[in-house]
Order: C-alpha cells, then structure tokens, then sequence
C-alpha cells in the first residue's frame, strides 16, 4: 500500500545504516563486525563495583573467517 510521507529531516545515517521512505521488498544492511573487550568492559549501572586483579584478552583467532556476508544479495 502506497505511503504518503511528510517533511522528513535526516541529520546522520551511520556506515551500515539504511535509510528508506516508500514501499520496499526487501532490506538487507549488510556489515560484520568483531569486538574484544576485557573484564567488566560491558558493565553499565549506576553503581558497579569491579575487581579484576589480573585480567588479559585474548585476541588470537586462528581462522581467517568467523561468519560472512555470502548469502546477502
């Protein structure tokens, strides 16, 4: 069903973000990413006490691809 769209004001779209007004079959942003992150890198709170007395991140991966991007087309 057709959309009728008013003003629309776009200040940032990030690098795999998708911006779309109308009708669509289908979206498929496509972006991998891998993150490494120490102890307690994720904790959010307002009060989060952490005690990390000998903390490493190991980023060695020894295989060249985790999960692609083959079957997005």
């Amino acid at each position: 069903m057709p959309a009728i769209v008013g003003a629309v004001q776009v200040i940032s779209v990030g690098s795999s973000g998708v911006f779309h007004i109308g009708d669509v079959y289908k979206i498929m942003p496509v972006s991998t990413a891998k993150t490494f992150s120490g102890a307690g890198s994720f904790n959010t709170g307002d009060t989060v006490t952490l005690y990390n007395n000998k903390s490493s991140t190991n980023t060695f991966d020894q295989d060249s691809v985790d999960q692609g991007n083959y079957f997005n087309a």
